[in-house]
Formats: structure tokens, sequence, C-alpha cells
């Protein structure tokens, strides 16, 4: 894993390069300083030699300009070396979301997936700016301070690092405790982030049926857990950062008895002594920045860790040499085909949402699906263009395979209208034109007016420009779904699947985009799901889905003269 985290500095090597060149030079200017103070305080101040001493500060008033213009850099470039690390890993990260299987999403809250592209890449930017700056301070200034020291006194220079094992030996103990801390927090931050944002997206309907306290007590118990979870986070902090404290404080007063006693003996001089005394608060330092090398490796590496579990993840897989069909006629055949939902629970894995199905939709022809919930209607829409895969038998178009066919070609040759209507937060024209990225406005406007939407678009103070808020929050469900509609127009694809299309609808509406897709689909193979029979009448072969598979198959005149479930579901729509 920490070799997959080093790959990331590749693009970025040479920022990275001069940030570790200044972080050098900032730690040699550190180390300069006491050993120009050791001489002054024993030469020059002695023999009052104030050229000297005029002279070696305003050397050492150079080097803190220098050091200034150095930190600059290591603060804004070498954070840019972080961030644009972070923006790297975001965009892989994203990039993978766009080619995991629709299963992935059924697993998986968005809330926490944002979490964890979000607050989680933070900790590792952080980590990758701080990270190797700190660590390698630290041995500079470390084996700096041991070096020019023991020229001083080798003996009390040992007896000083005699303490920094013990510092180390602490830290890595403490690490585990402080490591699975953090891991814990993260795992609570991405559930109440989930949480609130299922929370606010469904405002309207908790507080159409009164349940705010419900509400309110369910993020009061993921609140409680991430306090709980923070408070062992700290509690792993504090005697991570006490226990480092109290050493550097013996660290402190090993060097001032020791010293004195070194002192005393005439062992060393005054100057000796200031020498050591000022290294000691620049011994000190890279003390801390192991300090915070290692909480900083903990967070980022946390987040990294869980950045790399969705990185692991399996996109949708291609075949070896997948058809680009340019635009397929529309012949589509189901063979055998069973499926089930990975997620099921245990005792419902032997039930198949699809079982050994077989059924031909021919081109040109319009299939309805109609049936009881559950039957596995929507399922079979999914099948389709490859949202989710087979588990036997397969699915033809055109007599090909459609596991030959490249996602994106086969994906692109259909169109579909689904229940739950998603908008995206933008314009209205940025909405429609989803269905074909590259139209004109012309086009655009066309497609608007076959969905029965252009004329109520132009009621609105900035027409098309007109912003739909998330999820199209500020328009209607009929209007949010004629959009939807217009996009298929837009598309124009040998393939449609109306799932519930007008189900949000008023009848005069429906009448009307019932009129348009029934233009729409002319010469096309749709299959459309619908609950409202009346929207399927005219279909050129209607099917009965169930759980037990294909009840009834036939025209709405043949299945009315059966007397079975369709007509039983048709009369009882019409028993007015």
């Amino acid at each position: 894993m920490v070799r997959k985290f080093i790959s990331y500095y590749k693009p970025h090597w040479k920022l990275f390069s001069i940030d570790m060149l200044c972080a050098f030079l900032v730690a040699c200017g550190d180390l300069v300083y006491p050993v120009i103070a050791r001489r002054i305080v024993d030469e020059y101040v002695p023999g009052r030699q104030l050229r000297l001493i005029i002279t070696w500060c305003l050397v050492l008033l150079g080097i803190y300009l220098l050091k200034a213009f150095f930190n600059f850099v290591i603060q804004y470039w070498g954070h840019v070396v972080g961030v644009r690390m972070q923006a790297d890993m975001r965009r892989d990260m994203f990039r993978l979301l766009q080619r995991l299987p629709f299963s992935f999403f059924d697993e998986n809250k968005t809330g926490t997936l944002m979490s964890r592209m979000i607050n989680d890449l933070q900790e590792v930017s952080e980590l990758a700016h701080h990270g190797p700056e700190n660590l390698f301070l630290s041995v500079v200034m470390l084996a700096g301070s041991f070096l020019i020291l023991a020229r001083i006194n080798l003996l009390l220079t040992c007896i000083v690092f005699a303490v920094l094992p013990f510092m180390l030996f602490f830290a890595f103990k403490t690490r585990r405790m402080l490591r699975d801390a953090s891991h814990q927090t993260r795992v609570e931050m991405g559930e109440i982030n989930s949480n609130v944002e299922t929370a606010i997206a469904g405002m309207r309907v908790s507080r159409a049926y009164a349940a705010a306290d419900h509400e309110n007590a369910k993020f009061d118990v993921a609140n409680g857990q991430i306090k709980k979870a923070r408070s062992r986070q700290y509690f792993a902090m504090g005697i991570f950062n006490s226990g480092m404290g109290l050493f550097t404080d013996l660290l402190y007063l090993v060097v001032l008895a020791a010293g004195s006693v070194f002192f005393f003996k005439g062992v060393i001089s005054i100057g000796d002594f200031t020498a050591y005394l000022l290294f000691i608060n620049t011994f000190l330092k890279p003390i801390n920045r192991l300090v915070s090398f290692f909480e900083q490796f903990l967070d980022g590496m946390t987040g990294f860790r869980r950045f790399q579990e969705i990185m692991a993840r399996h996109p949708e897989t291609e075949a070896d040499d997948p058809i680009r069909p340019a635009r397929l006629k529309g012949d589509i055949q189901f063979h055998d085909v069973s499926f089930r939902y990975e997620n099921s629970d245990a005792a419902d894995r032997s039930e198949k949402v699809i079982s050994h199905l077989s059924l031909h939709v021919p081109q040109g022809k319009t299939l309805a699906l109609v049936g009881p919930s559950g039957g596995g209607k929507t399922t079979l829409c999914h099948l389709i263009p490859r949202f989710y895969e087979p588990d036997s038998g397969h699915i033809t178009i055109d007599g090909i395979d459609i596991r030959q066919m490249e996602r994106i070609a086969l994906r692109k040759n259909i169109g579909m209208v689904a229940q739950e209507v998603f908008l995206f937060n933008g314009t209205i024209k940025e909405n429609i034109a989803y269905g074909d990225l590259d139209a004109d406005d012309a086009a655009i406007v066309a497609a608007a007016k076959k969905a029965r939407i252009h004329d109520y678009i132009m009621t609105l103070e900035h027409g098309y420009d007109t912003q739909v808020g998330e999820r199209g929050i500020k328009l209607s469900g009929g209007q949010k779904q004629r959009i939807s509609i217009a996009r298929v127009f837009l598309k124009n694809p040998p393939i449609l699947i109306l799932d519930e299309a007008t189900s949000a609808l008023d009848n005069a509406t429906e009448m009307m985009i019932q009129e348009s897709l029934e233009e729409l689909g002319k010469g096309r193979t749709s299959i459309v799901v619908a609950h409202r029979l009346s929207t399927v009448k005219n279909a050129d072969e209607i099917v009965v889905l169930t759980k037990n598979g294909i009840e009834e198959q036939g025209t709405h005149e043949q299945l009315m003269a059966k007397n079975g479930i369709y007509a039983g579901l048709y009369q009882y729509q019409f028993r007015g």
C-alpha cells in the first residue's frame, strides 16, 4: 500500500524535489545557528571582537531571511503537491465509480462514498505534503545534531541521544491504538454523512409525516456513535502526545543536569554548554516533527487504506475484443435467463428475481410488461443495457450476445425513461441535452416539443436556462418526467425502455405524451413497463410477469379472451 501511495508522487516529482531541497536547507539553517552562537559566546564575546560579532550576526540575519523564503516555498508549493496528489486520487476514484457495476452502489451509501472521496483524501493530502517533509527534516536534524554535538563532547551527546530509543519505542507502542481509533472515526463519519444526506433529501417526506422526532432520534444515535469514536481517538491521541511531551521534558532535564555537571568539572566550556542548551531546542524540533509525522501517517494512511478499498473494486468488464455496433436494429431475445441480486438475504438466495426466462421482442415491435410488483419487470429492463449480468443464460440483440458488445456502444442504442426521474443540478437545457451532449439548441427545443414540455418552459423567466435545483426540486413530478422523456426524444435510439414513463402525469398530459411515445416508437423496439393498462392496450404483445415467470402472453384482445390474470387486472382498473 505504501508503494502505491508513493506512486502518486511521480507526476509531481519536480515540485516534490524542490520541497525536499528547501526542507534540507531549512534544517541546515537550524543546525548552523547553535554553532555560530557557540563561537560568539566562547571566542568573540570574551575577546571583545565586535567586528566579528556584527559580521556573524549579519550572516545569521541572511540565513534567517533565506529560511523565511524556503519556508514559504515549503508551505506553498509543498501544500500544492499534496493538493495535486489529492486531486489525482479523487479523479481516479471518480473515474472508477463511473465504471463500477450497479451492484456496488446497491451495497454502498452515497454519503459514505462522499466521505471517502472528500474527508479521507484531505487527510491523505496532509500526509502527502507534511509526511515526507517531517520525516526527512527529522532525520537530517537528528543526524546533524549528533555529528555536531559529538565533536563537542561525545559522552554528553550519547547521554542525550540515549533517551531517543525510549521515545521511539513508546511512539510505536501507542501507534496501533491511535490507528484503530482513527479508522473507527472514519467509519462513523461516513455513516453520519450518509444519514444527514438522506435526512436532508427526504426533508419533505419527514415533514409530511410529522416524523421530525424520529429523524432526530436516528441522528442522535449516529451523532452519539461518532462522539464515542472521536472520544476514543482523542483518548489515544492524549496518551500519545502527553507521553511524548513527557519524554521531551525529560530530555531537556537530562541535558540541563548532565551539562551542568560536565561544566562544573571543566569538561565543557560555557560556550559548549550554551551550544548544548540551544541544540536541545533544535533537537526537540525533529522529535516534535516525528510526533506530527506519526499522527499524519496514521490519519493519512487510514484515509488512503479506505481509498484503496474502493480502488480495489473491479469495474465492469468488457469482452477481449468487444463489438462496437454503430446502430442496432433492435431484435431482442432472452435465452433461458436467470438472475438474483447479490445483496439478497441468505434466506432468499435460492429465490431468483428472474428464473429461466425466454422471451423474444422482434425488431420494431412494442412489448408491454405488466403484472404485480416484485415480478422482475424492472430487473428485466436493467439486464438489457447490462446494468446487471444474468446468473445464467444470455441476451442477444440482432443475434449478438450483449456480453460481446462494448457497454458504451450498447447503451448508446438504448433510451430509458425510469420510474424514478433523476435530474442533475443545472438548467433545463443541460438536463435535456444529456440525451445527446453534442446536440444544438434547435434539436433540444424540438425534443422538448415532442415531450410536450416546451410551452411550459417558455412561460419561465429564464426559459431553457432555468435552474431545476437539486434533483429537480423546483419542478413538479410531471414536469420532471417530461424532461426525462425529452432526453429520450433527443437521443433517438433504436431501442426504447419505458419503465412507468407516464406514471407521474395527469390524464390529459398522459394522453399527449402517449401520442408522442407511440410516434417515437414507430420502427423502433419498445419495452414498456406499466401498471396503468390503458397505456399498453395497443402494444404488439403483452407479457404478464410474476414471481413464477411468464404467466400470460399475447395481445390485449387475446389476453382479455383468456379471462386470466391480465383480464382480471384490466377489469379491476376499469370497473367503474
